[in-house]
């Protein structure tokens, strides 16, 4: 007789499978074995909002191996994932299994963090029952999900355009975009001018700027109130060219004189180990990785017991690890690289999950280049990462040394300017020993209070003040994270769905709405305010988590919800049907003759059409240029997608020049990794003509 042990994926049961004996036998069910239909609604409102679930078809064969593995089993240990996707797979596992007269009390739910042989035996020892509460909330947010995903879908295909679908959390998400891009439009730009003065103490040249004029600071601030908060821009009160000139032709015929030299040491301090929010952040900020991809790579490393479980939004690591790391420390890098004692983080995130530990590598010894062995260089690059971030997390403080010279024109003249130049430089790396590009030394000379500073040159640098920069993928993230949109396991789903439903598109990696998405989203402002908005969705989320502990039941959080939003559907029929607007071109038709070409955006992105459809059903596809020309064959550059819908910079001349590039600025500056780039992406280039 053996036990089953069942776990979702096949990677998963291997690993397990190095430290348990022969006695274990492991199954795997590839994810969830049932869901709700796709055909139709699935959820019996009146029936208390029952989940209609059915199996998957391509899981029945599957099943049928589980019920033949279980039917001979002493016990069957319940092994997925340790989160409330992870417990809904358990119970209905259990459930269809115990259809087929398998005994309840063989069944035991066993929880681990991280695949390696002393979790695995501890989860052994411990184990329990399935909880209901987290499978409660799991199920509470299916519900709510389907039921606002397939009752809001059918208005916007009435409404809006056919095709179309909302969901709870990406709407708001979409929201965000749209909002951003409207915020940036009406931004009014305002000049300002920086004076800069070069002094030399007969030694060394230093760069000061202009700070005060008779005591007054020239920084000003201010402050714009946007959908997702706060935004504040520096500015200087020089706003007029003439006066910029005006200061700087007094400047140059001032002396300056040293005022104040000011040394001051401070410290500089780790970060936390990464949680599942900020790995997404800091994968998209160094190697521009879009969230899906950081999931399904860190996924890989937690199944092949390289990384704790990565969907975690806590910063705690575990005594054994912190031990581990700080021995590791001091033996590489010596004592005075570890403070005196173990750095203790702790978690922000409101109803964070303590019991869950940071993401961490499961053995401090395990380094990046072994991952690129096993695994190859992608996941090799994120291990390093998620490595380097958990052992820097009980490093050493740095010790920086900055330092402020002021200096002042004569003061026997009406007016009296104060310039400034600030330097730091790195005293200790401490735990920048393993961040290295975080801090760049700015050494200045030696400066003595009271010494006379020769002129160089003086001069007048214009500016604008900058409107809010568009969301990326990490700054989307961090927001969702910050106004509690979802969860930290949903980011890269939300923001993959709205990207593969047209809504936005990426350039430069960053996010743009489409025509479509705007569309969508003023429809969903206009009449489900209330739903689609950043309190009602962090509320909500509130709510499941409350399922989650055990304190609401999620059958009554669904009656409450339902009531107001069924009649909000049903106000919605007599709503006004919205027009997707189209960009005119002055192109006349080659068809009709009659109408004028405008730019529409389908299922796959803008195309040309004709401006009297559906009387005429002309068509042509629609090719974006850059007015770049091609470093090969000085062809036109035009921006292209790959099958994944990633925007690329390619030659209009393909298939017989093949010259491609991620980025537009690369092929100004002729920095362009061509074999790279070409070599990679050669067939999404092709999938592009």
């Amino acid at each position: 007789m053996k036990h089953l042990v069942i776990v979702e994926s096949p990677t998963k049961a291997r690993t397990i499978s190095r430290f348990l004996g022969k006695e274990y036998d492991i199954k795997f069910s590839m994810g969830h074995v049932i869901d709700l239909p796709k055909s139709k609604l699935g959820i019996d409102i009146k029936d208390n909002f029952a989940p209609q679930y059915e199996i998957i078809e391509d899981k029945k064969k599957l099943i049928s191996e589980l019920k033949a593995a279980a039917k001979n089993a002493t016990s069957i240990l319940l092994a997925t994932d340790p989160d409330r996707e992870g417990e809904a797979i358990s119970a209905n596992i259990q459930e269809i299994l115990s259809e087929n007269k398998v005994a309840k009390s063989k069944f035991k739910r066993i929880v681990f963090h991280e695949i390696t042989e002393h979790a695995i035996k501890e989860a052994l020892e411990h184990p329990r029952d399935v909880d209901q509460n987290l499978v409660g909330a799991q199920i509470a947010r299916r519900v709510l999900d389907r039921l606002v995903g397939y009752q809001l879908s059918p208005v916007l295909w009435k409404k809006v355009r056919r095709g179309l679908s909302a969901g709870r959390v990406q709407s708001v998400a979409l929201r965000l975009l749209v909002e951003r891009e409207r915020e940036i439009e009406k931004f009014g730009k305002e000049p300002y001018f920086t004076m800069h003065v070069a002094l030399t103490n007969k030694k060394h040249e230093t760069e000061f700027e202009l700070i005060e004029i008779n005591g007054e600071k020239l920084e000003v601030k201010k402050t714009f109130n946007l959908y997702d908060g706060d935004y504040t821009i520096s500015k200087t009160t020089i706003d007029d060219e003439k006066k910029a000139a005006a200061i700087v032709s007094a400047l140059k015929s001032r002396s300056f004189t040293v005022a104040d030299v000011a040394m001051r040491k401070s410290k500089r301090s780790p970060y936390p180990p990464f949680t599942t929010s900020t790995l997404q952040q800091q994968a998209a900020q160094r190697f521009g990785l879009p969230g899906k991809r950081t999931m399904s790579l860190a996924q890989k490393l937690y199944e092949e017991g390289y990384i704790t479980y990565h969907r975690t939004d806590s910063v705690i690591m575990s005594q054994t690890a912190i031990v581990q790391i700080r021995d590791f420390v001091q033996k590489q890098y010596g004592s005075e690289y570890i403070p005196q004692a173990p750095r203790s983080y702790f978690t922000k995130q409101k109803n964070a999950q303590e019991a869950h530990e940071a993401i961490r590598p499961t053995k401090i010894n395990h380094f990046a280049d072994r991952v690129k062995a096993d695994l190859g260089d992608a996941y090799a690059r994120l291990y390093d990462l998620i490595w380097r971030r958990a052992v820097a997390a009980q490093m050493s403080d740095a010790m920086i040394e900055s330092t402020t010279v002021l200096v002042d024109t004569n003061k026997h003249s009406d007016t009296v300017y104060r310039l400034k130049a600030s330097g730091s430089v790195l005293l200790f790396d401490g735990f920048l020993k393993l961040t290295p590009q975080a801090l760049e030394d700015t050494r200045l000379p030696k400066f003595i209070t009271g010494e006379a500073l020769s002129l160089v040159d003086a001069r007048a640098d214009a500016h604008e003040t900058t409107p809010p920069p568009r969301y990326n993928d990490a700054s989307l993230i961090k927001t969702l994270e910050e106004k509690e949109i979802g969860r930290p396991s949903t980011y890269a789903s939300i923001i993959s769905t709205i990207t593969d439903r047209g809504y936005v598109e990426r350039a430069e990696r960053k996010f743009l709405p489409t025509a479509v998405g705007i569309a969508v989203n003023d429809f969903l402002v206009k009449n489900f305010s209330t739903i689609d908005d950043i309190p009602f969705t962090a509320s909500m989320e509130d709510e499941l988590d409350a399922i989650a502990n055990g304190t609401k039941d999620w059958k009554s959080m669904m009656r409450d919800f339902y009531k107001p939003f069924e009649k909000t559907i049903a106000d919605v029929e007599d709503a006004e049907r919205v027009k997707i607007p189209v960009e005119m071109t002055d192109q006349d038709c080659p068809q009709c003759g009659k109408g004028k070409l405008v730019v529409r955006t389908g299922k796959f992105g803008k195309f040309f059409s004709c401006s009297t459809f559906p009387d005429c059903n002309f068509t042509k596809p629609f090719v974006e240029e850059t007015n770049v020309l091609c470093p090969k064959d000085g062809g036109r550059v035009i921006i292209k997608k790959t099958r994944k819908g990633r925007k690329f910079y390619g030659c209009s001349n393909y298939p017989n020049c093949d010259f491609a590039a991620w980025k537009l600025e690369d092929i100004k500056t002729g920095g362009v990794a061509k074999k790279k780039v070409t070599k990679k992406r050669k067939s999404a280039s092709k999938s592009s003509h």
